[in-house]
């Protein structure tokens, strides 16, 4: 079950989002539908070769993704931070979830910028 859990995940939410994050609740309001996810403790690939420790999370940050089925849908992602053990530099991955000036996934921001292009 809990595989087809994550195919369905797949299909609603950016790959990377199910590929990284955890679902750790939602809420569904009358036309919204917030989905909090937290970012799983996998050290980013160009630091395997360190001693790395997990150390936290950053605060908080809300996207605004595709709509789903009439709902808005917001995503309040956690990220992970990670302690290097040998530079004592805290590290982390580099996520480019949020175009420039705005509050949307690249993703939503290339539909929104597709649909436009069709508008007289």
């Amino acid at each position: 079950m809990q595989d087809s859990f994550v195919e369905l995940l797949k299909l609603l939410l950016p790959e990377i989002i199910v590929e990284y994050f955890e679902l750790t609740s939602y809420k569904k309001g009358e036309d919204i539908l917030h989905l909090y996810l937290k970012e799983i403790n996998s050290i980013p690939k160009e630091y395997r070769q360190y001693k790395l420790s997990s150390k936290g999370f950053f605060d908080e940050i809300t996207i605004q993704d595709f709509p789903i089925r009439g709902h808005q849908v917001y995503l309040y992602i956690t990220r992970r931070r990670w302690l290097n053990e040998d530079s004592g530099q805290v590290v982390f991955r580099d996520w480019n979830l949020v175009t420039d000036e705005t509050r949307v996934t690249q993703e939503f921001a290339s539909f929104l910028k597709e649909i436009n292009r069709f508008q007289a």
